[in-house]
């Protein structure tokens, strides 16, 4: 990994009215049936932010606090963050983060503590001419951790020990170029973990990005064959079924089934955050984000 992805945790500047720097968190703990979906969006030339903290057990949620249109913010998670009652601070760039809230009714303190490394996934897919790299972000950089801390939700303390996944993005985010796209990011018990992204532009061409970590170290993906079954609102997944290839010519398959889902608006587009629990064929489990998202009016592919 190039030393300079550290400086992407602080203040990159960036032209056009769609410059954009996300930072973006997750984690789920089996044992408890807990997890976290957390992301800030900045985009400084428009003089705006959005932010999102969503909590949630056995399927249900704990605590949403989502804002979608706030006003500029210049911290960055490299110096330490504050936005919308909540404190982002990269306490060693790229390895570790501290992520803190606290309200009247709920309140958290989790660390995400590096497992596999983190990788600009846009470097190692290939597509810096692609649509991603082109409308989405320059620079998406991906990586796992181990998540531990505890919530407190009215007055009620539970310890959260978890693995969840991180990006750090930078670059133009131009939603409107993106008809729909579909994400996997798996991290499984026999520590390997893929973090897949297939993305429709309006012109239906299709885009990845792509990186398989098998235990050792991050690699290519070649190909992806990902299916999935819309649920009846037809902006959620029923289940999805994934088959992909590693650089070393491997081929790995997995099933996925949610256990939590919450859908976050961006005016003309939407997405939606799903928690997943993943089997391989060889049955072996694995936790982690399914996301997908669709331009509105949402008509199909």
């Amino acid at each position: 990994m190039p030393h300079d992805l550290a400086k992407f945790e602080g203040h990159i500047k960036g032209d056009g009215p769609l410059w954009n720097q996300s930072f973006y968190y997750n984690a789920y703990d089996p044992a408890t049936r807990t997890g976290v979906l957390v992301r800030v969006g900045i985009q400084e030339n428009r003089q705006e932010a959005n932010s999102w903290f969503i909590a949630f057990r056995d399927g249900l949620p704990l605590f949403t606090r989502t804002n979608m249109n706030l006003p500029y913010i210049p911290g960055r998670p490299l110096g330490g963050m504050e936005i919308a009652g909540m404190r982002i601070e990269a306490e060693i760039p790229l390895k570790r983060t501290r992520i803190t809230i606290s309200t009247p009714d709920f309140s958290a303190d989790l660390v995400w503590n590096e497992l596999h490394p983190m990788e600009d996934c846009i470097s190692l897919s290939h597509d810096k001419d692609g649509s991603f790299a082109r409308e989405l972000a320059h620079v998406h950089i991906e990586g796992t951790s181990t998540v531990t801390g505890h919530i407190i939700s009215r007055g009620a303390r539970s310890e959260l020990n978890g693995k969840g996944f991180r990006d750090i993005a930078a670059g133009p985010r131009n939603w409107d170029a993106m008809l729909h796209y579909r994400l996997a990011w798996p991290i499984f018990d026999n520590g390997t973990a893929l973090a897949g992204i297939h993305g429709i532009s309006t012109g239906r061409q299709s885009a990845y990005m792509r990186m398989y970590h098998d235990g050792t170290r991050w690699m290519q993906v070649s190909d992806i064959d990902d299916q999935m079954v819309f649920s009846a609102d037809k902006t959620s997944v029923e289940s999805a079924h994934w088959k992909f290839t590693d650089e070393l010519g491997r081929t790995h398959e997995f099933t996925a089934k949610p256990l939590f889902s919450w859908l976050f608006p961006l005016d003309t587009f939407v997405l939606r955050e799903q928690l997943m629990e993943y089997r391989l064929s060889d049955g072996t489990l694995g936790y982690g984000l399914y996301e997908t998202g669709y331009r509105l009016p949402w008509t199909g592919i």
